[in-house]
């Protein structure tokens, strides 16, 4: 979930002392996060608002809202209901590889759409492992491993879990220079966040170019080591018209576990 504002520290080389900048208030946002999967429903799309930078990590959810996804394949709409604050869930949809779904929103007054097509699914094989030394210490990284089809561009999201925990970390690959390989790509976790003997889950889902677009915008922002010292970082491209922030992705999900070593 990003934040609205942008952070501008000043670094003084002489005295190393970091300047923060009195940035203004801005009115909050609507932040959007709803998901379709091939799993079985219900689905759900959750509101809250944006915040200033410099505030807690605290996100107000935002109730009252009408929602309704509609898979525009078979013409099934179905109106979701707030089954906690902020959090809205589906009844009757199956999410079908191939069909294309919309969202609808009205909150505030104001309306927010979004569409995306659920690409077909691919298998994840296995998990294994990497270990390197970094800075003295062991960094253990997970490997997901499987056949990418070939002639289709195909894009990637990884969610990891360790112990039941998911990572806040965002992994994104897209095969447009290993259209068609068998691909076992290290994912990039840090050197405290995947121990010896933890056991490791990794999702691999298959999403649509624009989510790939906001996923791998949100990967360069997060990650210090892709962020370029001369842009200043922006909000990630959201697939949602109407003024939003957040995604709306339709997807499939295939998962392995596997004990770190």
């Amino acid at each position: 979930m990003m934040r609205y504002l942008f952070l501008f520290c000043i670094c003084l080389a002489s005295c190393q002392k970091v300047i923060t900048l009195p940035l203004k208030s801005v009115p909050p946002e609507l932040d959007i996060q709803g998901d379709v999967t091939n799993l079985p429903g219900p689905y759900t799309v959750s509101l809250s608002q944006s915040v200033d930078f410099y505030a807690d990590n605290v996100y107000p959810t935002v109730s009252g809202a009408v929602i309704k996804i509609t898979d525009s394949t078979s013409g099934v709409t179905d109106s979701l209901t707030e089954t906690a604050p902020g959090v809205y869930s589906t009844h009757l949809l199956q999410g079908v590889p191939g069909h294309t779904y919309g969202l609808y929103v009205l909150s505030g007054g104001n309306t927010y759409t979004a569409s995306s097509t659920m690409p077909a699914p691919v298998p994840l094989d296995s998990v294994t492992f990497s270990t390197n030394k970094r800075g003295g210490k062991s960094v253990i990284q997970p490997i997901p491993n499987f056949q990418d089809p070939a002639g289709i561009h195909n894009y990637y999201q990884f969610v990891v879990y360790v112990n039941g925990v998911q990572l806040q970390s965002t992994f994104v690959f897209d095969d447009r220079l290993s259209d068609g390989r068998y691909i076992h790509r290290a994912l990039g976790t840090d050197t405290s966040q995947i121990l010896p003997g933890d056991q490791v889950l990794v999702n691999m889902y298959c999403i649509d170019a624009n989510n790939y677009t906001y996923f791998d915008e949100v990967e360069q922002i997060t990650d210090p080591g892709q962020q370029s010292q001369d842009a200043s970082p922006a909000n990630p491209q959201s697939n949602i018209i109407g003024g939003s922030l957040g995604y709306f992705s339709a997807h499939t999900v295939s998962g392995k576990t596997a004990v770190a070593p």
